[in-house]
Parts: C-alpha cells; sequence; structure tokens
C-alpha cells in the first residue's frame, strides 16, 4: 500500500490548489480515500498524474480530453516512463498545429500593424478574401455590423 497525502500536502506538492484537486476529483481525474474524519487522503502516484493534467492542459487538451488519457493509464501504480511515452505520442501533431497557427498569427499581426488597420482589404485576421468591401467603402466593422 502506498503513503496517502493529505490535500494540503498534495496542493504544496503539486502547486495545484486544493479546490482544483477537489474539482479533478469531481471530474474523475484523480482519486482519494476519505479518512474517518472525511478528509480526503490522496495516494502518492497521483502527484504524477496532476502534473500529466496540467502539462495536458497547457497544450490544449480539454479535461475531457485528459479523462480519457488518463482511463489509459495504471490506476494502481505511478505511470512508467514508457506509459507517459506511449501516451504523450500522438500529442506531437497537435503542437505542431498549434505552433503553425500561432505562426500564421503572429504573421498576420504584423502585417495588420503595418497596413495601419484602415486597410481592412489586406486583413488575413479581420477581414479574409475583403469580405468587407461588399458591405460599402470605410471601416465597416467600426460603423456596421461585422461582415
Amino acid at each position: 500500500m502506498s503513503t496517502l497525502l493529505p490535500i494540503g500536502e498534495v496542493a504544496k506538492r503539486s502547486g495545484v490548489a486544493a479546490s482544483a484537486l477537489r474539482f479533478y476529483e469531481e471530474r474523475g481525474l484523480i482519486e482519494s480515500e476519505r479518512a474517518g474524519s472525511g478528509h480526503r487522503r490522496y495516494p502518492r502516484p497521483v502527484l504524477r498524474r496532476i502534473a500529466f493534467i496540467v502539462f495536458a492542459q497547457k497544450i490544449g487538451l480539454t479535461l475531457e480530453e485528459i479523462g480519457v488519457e488518463l482511463e489509459k493509464l495504471p490506476p494502481d501504480r505511478a505511470p512508467t516512463r514508457k506509459d507517459w511515452s506511449r501516451l504523450s505520442a500522438s500529442w506531437s501533431g497537435r503542437i505542431d498545429q498549434q505552433i503553425a497557427e500561432l505562426e500564421r498569427l503572429k504573421a498576420g499581426l504584423t502585417e495588420c500593424i503595418g497596413c495601419g488597420c484602415l486597410s481592412l482589404d489586406r486583413c488575413k485576421l479581420a477581414n479574409p478574401d475583403d469580405r468587407a468591401a461588399r458591405s460599402g467603402p470605410g471601416p465597416r466593422f467600426w460603423v456596421a455590423e461585422r461582415v
């Protein structure tokens, strides 16, 4: 049997607020045992699951997606490097897509700053294919409903 940690200790060691730990538990992402007093006690391997949750959220996984991924891990022991590697293998493509999207947005912002924001015919973010021109001249997004 692994050592059980009180919620305060898990919060301190994981860097995640106790309220977030309770929320993760309500969502079925982590589990605790209840002491006779009703206080939550977590098995030590929960620290790795919490680290996984935090990391997965940073790369954009939803809590539902995180739950699906966590179901692939062994519930009775800390995941091994092989377990983590298998789990995260599909994330590389997702991260590459996010990087590409951010690069596209960055390039668009540079273009927008260069155009002075009055030349919406060139803005690939707010006015792709110059849709606003069909509504007439001038700053259509400022004087009319969004196109």
